[in-house]
């Protein structure tokens, strides 16, 4: 039997309880089963970790999955702020973020992004690593704003480029598709960064703010 890279992948490195957990929650509150990749969770932790962070932005927190991954990262006495649309999302994140044990280094922010990018901003805030994961019309103006708000050598990291094969194929030309193809073409020619897009699962984003 042929499996897929993934599956092989998943083998080898099984989610462990929390995050099983996590997703369990997700379901059963019958909020959208898009979380980060499991492997690519496992790279977020480790990224966070290896570049020492101290400061994240998350965009887009779902249930917690992502934020959990990347708070493992952290530094102690790290930050992580994370936008969400939705209160209900934010809440229930926030409870999974503190089941963690990371419910002192979260922050979370309800509204619309760009709102609460404009507000960060004003107030002066950088981070160290960023995690856009959210409506997908609006990611090349996330990725504009990560770039704004980077402290050097930020690194930005962006999920679902590949929109299940949606961007790849020439005969789809929805808004999202559109935009996402527009971040893709963004992040891998901006002069301000060094970037490469990595094919597994649904596709990441990777870029260092120079």
């Amino acid at each position: 039997m042929l499996i897929s890279q993934e599956q092989y992948s998943e083998q080898l490195y099984t989610e462990d309880d929390l995050l099983l957990q996590v997703k369990n929650t997700i379901a059963a509150n019958g909020m959208p089963e898009v979380s980060v990749a499991p492997g690519y969770g496992r790279l977020l932790s480790m990224l966070v970790s290896l570049s020492r962070a101290s400061s994240i932005l998350e965009i887009g927190a779902l249930g917690g999955y992502s934020g959990i991954c990347m708070a493992r990262g952290l530094i102690a006495g790290g930050k992580l702020t994370s936008l969400e649309l939705k209160a209900e999302y934010a809440e229930l994140a926030k409870r999974h973020l503190k089941l963690a044990g990371f419910g002192d280094a979260v922050e979370y922010r309800v509204g619309p992004a760009l709102e609460s990018l404009k507000s960060l901003e004003a107030e002066g805030r950088t981070f160290d690593f960023f995690f856009i994961d959210a409506d997908k019309e609006n990611y090349p103006n996330y990725l504009e704003y990560a770039i704004r708000l980077a402290n050097p050598g930020a690194i930005i990291a962006g999920d679902n480029i590949f929109l299940r094969g949606r961007t790849l194929n020439t005969d789809r030309n929805g808004p999202a598709i559109q935009a996402v193809r527009r971040f893709n073409e963004m992040i891998a020619s901006d002069e301000r960064l060094t970037s490469t897009l990595l094919p597994a699962y649904d596709g990441l984003a990777l870029a260092i703010v120079k």
